[in-house]
């Protein structure tokens, strides 16, 4: 079983990816909604959390963990690889290589949270690969409870992300790295601002073909359903309408959001 934790219902864009990409493999998912969004929060307090989804997860039958959030990715990973024994996955070096291959002119922008822009996580990983690269990151703090809230459309939302990206025009970036799972769910506001020449990223569809290649390099890692077997279960520790709403737009059909 694939496990995969969230500050909210963000990641369950990364939950969506897996089903598609790996659909014999099941799937247990925590959305932390109680205490998203995790960005805003320290170092420490964004590790505590992740050790505690990661427990529950593992109780739940977990074999593998996917951290689907840019926060925990750029804070905790190496805290999570230390305490458990199983796989962890993160986010963010499927999206940096992705970047990598995809940039022409060597010019990426990565958006985020503030606690990823702080860590300086992408710089490092791309620049550490290709040192002649430029990154220029933007924190968005407003965006994650936008999406939380179900405002994927609003002309407020519109208007944020219009201020959010004019530095990042400026800087003629080619390829926008969205780099917090809630983003995909605002691709096509965020695109129409960045402009048509920036390639967008979506750290979610990437980190699903990163686990897709890696459990058919190392198939024991996590049991195989026979087909058409495979279930999926979705925790939350808080149960909102719009949290509902969201899920049923991320994955279109109706999905039980089970309140722990």
């Amino acid at each position: 079983m694939i496990g995969i934790f969230d500050s909210g219902i963000g990641g369950m864009t990364v939950a969506r990816a897996v089903e598609q990409l790996l659909p014999d493999y099941s799937l247990v998912y925590f959305g932390d909604i109680a205490r998203t969004p995790y960005g805003s929060k320290s170092a420490a307090t964004i590790t505590d959390y992740s050790l505690r989804n990661t427990e529950f997860l593992l109780q739940k039958g977990a074999e593998i963990i996917i951290i689907a959030c840019n926060s925990a990715s750029s804070v905790a990973t190496e805290a999570l690889r230390r305490e458990f024994q199983v796989p962890i996955i993160e986010v963010i070096t499927p999206a940096a290589n992705k970047a990598i291959t995809t940039t022409r002119s060597g010019r990426i922008g990565v958006i985020g949270t503030r606690a990823t822009i702080r860590s300086g996580v992408y710089e490092q990983t791309i620049c550490g690969q290709r040192p002649d690269f430029h990154v220029f990151s933007e924190a968005c703090p407003l965006l994650v409870p936008l999406v939380e809230e179900g405002w994927t459309n609003k002309r407020e939302t519109k208007m944020i992300i219009r201020r959010y990206l004019h530095p990042l025009k400026d800087k003629q970036i080619d390829t926008l790295v969205l780099g917090c799972t809630h983003y995909p769910l605002l691709a096509p506001l965020i695109q129409a601002r960045a402009g048509r020449r920036a390639t967008l990223v979506d750290s979610s569809v990437e980190t699903a073909k990163y686990v897709r290649n890696l459990l058919a390099e190392q198939p024991l890692l996590v049991t195989r359903e026979e087909e058409g077997t495979a279930t999926h279960r979705y925790y939350v520790s808080d149960l909102t309408d719009s949290a509902q709403t969201v899920a049923r737009k991320i994955f279109e059909r109706p999905v039980e959001l089970i309140l722990i």
